[in-house]
């Protein structure tokens, strides 16, 4: 049988990992790509040895200029067709934009713009000769709550929300089904938190684990789902919290200063 081949971008800890072994115990050869050089070696060994699959570990800076079509080049000269592309790689920062370096807002906007967009440009051209494959694009429940400190993260993760719907809309009639995911929390070491709080986020259904997260999201994409907002207490809250006036969000700001104004 012809090899199955996922590529799966930030792949070295947390969701991407999840994402990874999600489509490894399916069958799905691998490549797994991150900043990380050591971690995505050991981690191709652990999947590899693991799931008894061909695991192709790639250390690449998805922030950088021309990055998505190195990559794309990387499987091409390797004869490997992608069929399942996860973009899955980000980064998180608390902070009013204004107060952001310079070179953080633009890895940021490469990660979740620049780079995702170019990736299912050019892996999705394969896809649709093929007429067959699959994208899942991880936006965030921040997408509809652009509020001070994540106001550059929840816009891109917009982005990501409006363009995978397009792209939906533009490759299903040539066999190729992308799936947005907005996730609320998920218990990685993004937030720092301690163990026993997130024991605690995940008991109250305010966070999920990475592995939960994977399945749901996989599942959804192989059922050919155009979203998928996971967990039922994000269903509730979400809409509760986009009701939020935008007069009462700045007074929440300055009362408990998250945002410290100019004088």
């Amino acid at each position: 049988m012809e090899k199955k081949w996922a590529l799966v971008t930030g792949a070295s800890s947390g969701i991407g990992l999840a994402y990874a072994e999600e489509l490894a115990s399916r069958g799905y050869q691998l490549v797994i790509v991150s900043n990380e050089e050591q971690a995505i070696r050991e981690k191709g060994e652990f999947l590899s040895e693991k799931y008894g699959i061909e695991v192709l570990p790639l250390y690449r800076d998805l922030a950088i200029p021309g990055a998505a079509k190195e990559l794309y080049d990387t499987c091409q000269e390797k004869n490997i067709p992608i069929e399942v592309l996860v973009n899955n790689a980000g980064m998180f920062f608390f902070c009013e934009t204004l107060q952001a370096k310079a070179n953080i807002v633009e890895k940021m906007l490469y990660l979740h713009v620049t780079t995702p967009t170019q990736l299912c440009y050019y892996f999705g051209q394969e896809m649709k000769k093929r007429r067959h494959g699959y994208i899942l694009n991880m936006s965030s429940l921040s997408c509809w709550l652009p509020y001070p400190g994540i106001t550059l993260y929840a816009s891109t993760k917009r982005y990501l929300k409006s363009f995978s719907r397009g792209l939906r809309s533009e490759l299903l009639d040539y066999g190729v089904s992308v799936t947005v995911l907005c996730p609320g929390a998920v218990a990685t070491n993004l937030y720092n938190l301690s163990d026993n709080l997130k024991t605690l986020a995940i008991r109250l259904g305010i966070m999920m684990r990475p592995e939960k997260l994977a399945k749901k999201g996989i599942n959804a994409l192989f059922h050919h789902r155009a979203s998928l907002l996971p967990g039922l207490f994000n269903k509730i809250c979400t809409p509760l919290v986009m009701l939020l006036p935008h007069g009462l969000v700045r007074w929440i700001m300055r009362t408990t200063k998250l945002v410290k104004l100019d004088r």
